[in-house]
């Protein structure tokens, strides 16, 4: 598959989405570049403005098999994961996967749930497996878990142990439509709710191949350290508890293969990375109580890390 044709299959899938959301597609593009750097994704946002919508029109434009999982403070970690049953006929245990178990996952209201059950998506999320009874099952590729959750104000939600927030590429706010978009919405919606006719553009064999190129995208070697030098400027600022973590450099630099991917590019640039930077990082980072106190948040320290820190003149080319 050459270079054009995969900017028109990138095209494709994007097109499709606006079909079903209008208005958003910074978060769709972001949504897709995640999907194709094998990461996750958290959305943060009010109830109703299109999380879950977002996540099914993905899955239905690459034919992914699509699993969700409703996050209630009473679920079980075996009902993510899956049960082993003993059947009487057979005299032996059956094990019946859960909805984990499948291409693309919506982790529904995440935060709505128990740590406890909560982490039981750790090792799906960073081993691309699942372990039950002593079993390690790996799961099929591509595996993507776009959670949602509602803001931390919310009655009856719990904060995400940081172990989990690490394991999510990205970050990011679905936020209100305009007037003019919200018109649009009703329109759309007044018959048959466009997510119900929407075909695939490509099929996972295609997705795994540009899943493929994207890990081959060029990343010249200031640049790593250029992403380097943003972490340990987190983990020195004044104002941080905990910094980005090395998993986070990975990260960043995954994300922004993938963007560069995305802008037809075989390379990665200096504005790749300070564009990704405050989605990558910004839900890894513990800011100190007088901090908070202060009204700082993780928004305002990451702006002024990327502007303090001094930035690769040459533009990295392979």
């Amino acid at each position: 598959m050459n270079s054009d044709m995969m900017q028109q299959q990138i095209k494709k899938i994007l097109q499709n989405i606006e079909k079903v959301m209008i208005g958003k597609t910074d978060v769709a593009r972001l949504s897709l570049l995640a999907l194709l750097a094998e990461g996750h994704v958290l959305l943060e946002d009010v109830p109703g403005v299109g999380k879950t919508m977002m996540v099914r029109a993905l899955a239905k434009s690459v034919n992914a098999s699509f699993k969700r999982i409703q996050f209630t403070p009473d679920l079980l970690p075996s009902d993510v994961l899956g049960v082993s049953i003993y059947n009487q006929k057979e005299m032996e245990f059956t094990f019946r996967p859960g909805p984990i178990v499948g291409n693309i996952i919506l982790a529904d209201e995440i935060n709505r749930t128990s740590p406890k059950t909560q982490s039981a998506l750790l090792e799906s999320m960073e081993e691309k497996s699942i372990t039950v009874d002593g079993v390690t099952l790996q799961l099929e590729k591509p595996f993507f878990v776009m959670a949602t959750q509602n803001p931390i104000e919310y009655e009856g939600t719990y904060p995400l142990p940081e172990a989990q927030l690490d394991r999510f590429l990205l970050k990011m706010k679905m936020g209100y439509p305009t007037a003019k978009e919200e018109v649009e919405v009703l329109t759309r919606s007044q018959k048959v709710p466009p997510i119900e006719d929407l075909q695939p553009v490509i099929s996972l064999d295609e997705l795994r191949e540009l899943q493929q190129h994207v890990k081959e995208t060029f990343v010249e070697e200031t640049l790593k350290q250029y992403i380097v030098e943003l972490a340990n400027r987190t983990r020195n600022h004044p104002n941080v508890y905990l910094g980005a973590s090395p998993r986070a450099s990975i990260a960043l630099m995954k994300a922004s293969q993938s963007l560069a991917f995305l802008s037809g590019r075989d390379y990665v640039i200096p504005d790749d990375i300070q564009y990704l930077t405050p989605f990558v990082f910004s839900h890894r980072l513990i800011l100190r109580a007088d901090a908070k106190y202060q009204g700082i948040t993780t928004e305002h320290i990451l702006e002024e890390i990327i502007e303090r820190t001094h930035v690769p003149i040459k533009r990295a080319v392979k």
